[in-house]
């Protein structure tokens, strides 16, 4: 954050010089950050009804003052609109100055994380809500505007962003009760709000409701005795309905107050309205209503995922609904997919049973097909042993489970596929209603949605006719098969292109995603054939630029931003965005708008696409290994920002491109040990914090033995820390048949450690010292960097090991060193760590272990949350807090059954 004011105006930490003029400027250009503020509003908000004369001329004067004042980089830009802040443009792949963004101005962050939480707590998320307003408030530092308290602009703006702040408390307070959050610093941050607003009757409402929660009923039923009689003597009015029915849950004994289930997570949002369907629809109702594993099975492109989603939206509130997407994963990989949906850090298959135990929650697996076997036995697991649990799975084959409920899904009627094409077309070319051919094509197409949307998209530049005889062309013969275009023999010119310049198929699809669609007797293959010869058409129509990028894009997993695209394809920004734009229009790629529009617009092909595409890539083509590369940068540049401030901004950037490193690491495997090995080093601190070391345990073991086979020797690369780290990260656990194969690689990694300490330089990974002393002991003494988090680590070590030696002083001295060190780098997990430390040396240790539980909060931290609620539910029964023990006792289990953990002690 570069300029704050939500407290004491500052930019880049310090106060601004120049006098109260150029600050209270300052703050009003900022309250327009990216847009010019005129020169006749700027007189209005500096001097108000009493303008000096010569008003111009001092205006300008202020504002070569500020320009003054602001950092290097910064300044004022004029233009005939008006005035407006400038800054360095950060964003990769580009150059220049632009705007102030709105992300680098507190207010302006706070309203946008304040209506985004707004929109998640609307679509049914509480926990993501209660994270986006916990940090819009955390903002914060004091009074808005307090140091342009004066300028005549200042009172109404004051109101309005102290108005907007209480709007968010509430709507925090309501989110981290619907989450089962714990409610202990609720209940200060109410109480406090409340004092100074004790007739806002929502605000009481929710004081209530967090009091119970924390197990003060008494106090909660004081509080509505007070608000009714303020109500009465005050105003003459009764309590709102919202305050009785919280007084009511409060007599119930319902400890958290909310008097409801908890709220199902958000489904992947669609792009387009539903067409059709309408007797599968009531089929699926039946069936979800009757049996506990449904299966959509039917061709690629027959819209298995979109009825899916429809079903469960019809009947979600009835149970919480979690969405697994298994399109991205490989062999191995269903568990950890599994995992990652429900949240859960471990991906064993008991820990994914505890996290799912007496809950009704609907799991909706999507893609199954490519690991079908993998995911029929954790289906089955979770059924046998989550007795509320349900399952709807889409597939192009049955998982083959007993008490399976098969729907096959395969054409559209007729009319439902003239009005899907209808509507397609009239978003492809305005004012489409319909054409007499129109029922031709849906013939030809067999009535897959998304052939007739693909064919859709081209109205931008065909007409009906022309589309249909052109599709009865190519319908009349199986695709690939057509003299005209195509031979087995590479054609002559540049190697992967056509003489038209157009990209070449000269091997096979990697996963075979169509063949697989013409096999068995479970499917149409003659539609599956349509699919396949619909996707070739519309990739035809590619020009060479168009079909070179796709192909390139198909090398991205979950998606990707334009300027990643751009650099993985070797593609210039500006046509990497042309392009994207120009498949988006054609139905190849989505656009996926994030974080309510406030984030870069990410871009994704459907699997069915993807595959094809990734056919038409041709061999030695530079993107996979330019996408290797890609995500070895993207994971080594985020890694130092992980101990710093940006720590919640960086893990959730990863957790975006999660996909992405994973397909990434896979590739590695396959064709560079090496890379593997360097980005397994990089991702280590990622993985500790998100707790996904469980998860990538497979991948690692994996890694290592592809380095065995490759005869690599990480000494002489130069690699022996990164082997380290992925021997690290292969023992977690380091049980069952691969636990042999795990001792002696941990015996070969404590001698590359060894010989580490011999040398000049220090460890390139700060947190290999950490995990080795964590897994294995400090056992030698390693050449740890010498830097402000490596420093504070190493005295927060220090103060943990005399704690286990009972030298208290010792212990308080080193914690907190390491606590000033850890809050000078704004570091989250570092801070809660030495925190944790001090809470066992101080008299009054709740401050401590609450602000501690908070950051591991922030970090989703679920084994360190569940200790310390333990640990502070011991401190409230030591002081005869029977309530608040109970209070923290049964929100550990709560958490840590979601998180698929052992029931805490």
């Amino acid at each position: 954050m570069m300029f704050r004011l939500l407290g004491p105006l500052t930019v880049s930490g310090s106060p601004v010089t120049g006098g109260p003029r150029v600050r209270a400027l300052l703050a009003l250009l900022l309250l327009d950050a990216g847009r010019a503020v005129s020169a006749v509003r700027l007189v209005d908000g500096l001097y108000g009804d009493t303008p000096p004369a010569g008003a111009a001329g001092a205006l300008q004067s202020q504002v070569s003052r500020l320009r003054r004042a602001l950092p290097d980089g910064y300044g004022v830009d004029h233009s005939p609109a008006g005035y407006r802040l400038t800054g360095p443009y950060t964003e990769a792949g580009t150059g220049g100055g632009a705007g102030i963004g709105p992300d680098t101005v507190d207010v302006l962050r706070f309203e946008r994380l304040a209506g985004d939480g707004a929109r998640a707590a609307a679509a049914g998320d509480p926990v993501r809500a209660e994270e986006l307003l916990r940090e819009a408030l955390g903002l914060w530092r004091g009074p808005a505007l307090v140091d342009v308290r004066d300028a005549p602009y200042a009172p109404a703006q004051t109101a309005r962003l102290d108005g907007l702040r209480l709007d968010v408390l509430e709507e925090w307070a309501a989110a981290l009760l619907a989450s089962g959050g714990d409610p202990a610093p609720l209940v200060r941050e109410v109480e406090v709000a409340a004092a100074a607003h004790p007739l806002r009757e929502r605000l009481r409402a929710l004081q209530m409701r967090a009091l119970a929660g924390a197990g003060r009923q008494a106090r909660a039923l004081a509080v509505y005795e007070e608000v009714r009689g303020a109500l009465a003597d005050e105003l003459g009015a009764d309590p709102s309905p919202e305050l009785a029915a919280a007084h009511l849950a409060v007599l119930r004994g319902q400890r958290d107050a909310g008097g409801g289930v908890p709220a199902a997570r958000p489904l992947p949002a669609p792009l387009t309205d539903f067409v059709g369907r309408a007797p599968e629809r009531e089929r699926l109702r039946a069936l979800l209503a009757s049996a506990r594993l449904v299966t959509l099975v039917g061709p690629g492109g027959a819209g298995k995922t979109r009825l899916a989603l429809e079903g469960v939206r019809e009947g979600r509130a009835r149970r919480e609904a979690v969405f697994v997407d298994l399109g991205a994963v490989g062999a191995g990989e269903a568990a950890g997919a599994f995992a990652r949906a429900l949240g859960v850090r471990d991906a064993a298959p008991d820990a994914l049973v505890r996290a799912l135990a007496d809950r009704p929650v609907l799991l909706v697996v999507d893609n199954c097909e490519h690991v079908v076997a993998e995911a029929a036995v954790l289906v089955r697991a979770l059924l046998t042993g989550c007795p509320a649990l349900r399952v709807l799975a889409t597939s192009r084959e049955a998982l083959g489970l007993t008490g399976e409920s098969l729907l096959p899904l395969g054409a559209l009627a007729p009319k439902a596929a003239v009005e899907l094409f209808v509507r397609r077309g009239a978003t492809a070319r305005p004012g489409f209603a319909g054409h007499a051919r129109v029922p031709e094509v849906c013939a030809a197409l067999d009535g897959l949605p998304l052939a007739l949307e693909l064919a859709a998209a081209r109205l931008r530049t065909l007409g009906v006719d022309e589309l249909a005889d052109r599709l009865g062309e190519r319908l009349g013969q199986p695709p690939g098969e057509r003299s005209d275009e195509r031979s087995d023999e590479q054609p002559s010119g540049r190697s992967g292109e056509r003489p038209s310049g157009r990209l070449d198929a000269p091997r096979a699809h990697p996963d075979d995603r169509f063949r697989l669609l013409s096999r068995g007797d479970r499917t149409a293959p003659a539609r599956h054939r349509t699919l396949a010869a619909v996707v070739e058409w519309s990739w035809d129509l590619l020009d060479a630029a168009e079909q070179r990028l796709a192909a390139r894009f198909s090398v991205f997993r979950g998606g990707a931003t334009a300027g990643a695209v751009a650099r993985v394809c070797g593609a210039d920004r500006a046509d990497a965005e042309d392009l994207l734009a120009s498949l988006a229009e054609k139905s190849l790629v989505e656009a996926v708008v994030v974080d309510g529009g406030a984030g870069p617009v990410r871009y994704r092909m459907l699997e069915t696409v993807r595959a094809y595409a990734a056919g038409r890539l041709p061999a030695g083509d530079p993107a996979p290994a330019a996408h290797t590369a890609h995500c070895l940068a993207l994971a080594r540049t985020a890694d130092p920002a992980l101990r710093g401030p940006d720590q919640l901004d960086r893990l959730a950037r990863l957790d975006a491109e999660e996909p992405n490193l994973r397909a990434a690491l896979r590739r590695a495997i396959a064709h560079a040990p090496d890379d593997g090995l360097r980005l397994v080093a990089a991702l280590t601190p990622y993985w500790w914090l998100r707790g996904l070391r469980g998860q990538v345990a497979g991948l690692a073991r994996d890694l290592l033995d592809a380095a065995d086979r490759a005869g690599l020797d990480p000494v002489a690369a130069g690699l022996g820390e990164e082997y380290v780290l992925a021997v690290l990260a292969a023992n977690a656990p380091a049980t069952g048949p691969d636990s042999g194969a795990c001792a002696e690689r941990l015996a070969r990694a404590r001698t590359l450690l060894t010989m580490l300490t011999t040398r000049a330089e220090p460890l390139r990974q700060p947190f290999t010292a950490f995990l080795w002393a964590t897994a294995v002991g400090p056992e030698v003494r390693l050449p740890v960097p010498d830097d402000p988090w490596s420093r504070a680590l190493g005295q927060a070590g220090q103060g943990h090991l005399a704690l286990e030696r009972g030298d208290r002083e010792a212990a308080r001295a080193a914690l907190t060193a390491a606590l000033a060190g850890f809050r000078a780098l704004g570091e989250r997990w570092g801070t809660a760590t030495a925190l944790e430390g001090l809470a066992v040396l101080s008299p009054d240790p709740l401050p401590l272990l609450g602000e501690a539980l908070a950051l591991f909060e922030s970090l989703g931290v679920a084994e360190d949350i569940v200790d310390l609620l333990v640990r502070r539910a011991a401190v409230h029964e030591a002081a005869g807090e029977v309530g608040e023990a109970a209070a923290d006792r049964a929100r550990a289990a709560r958490v840590a059954r979601r998180a698929g953990l052992p029931a805490p002690v």
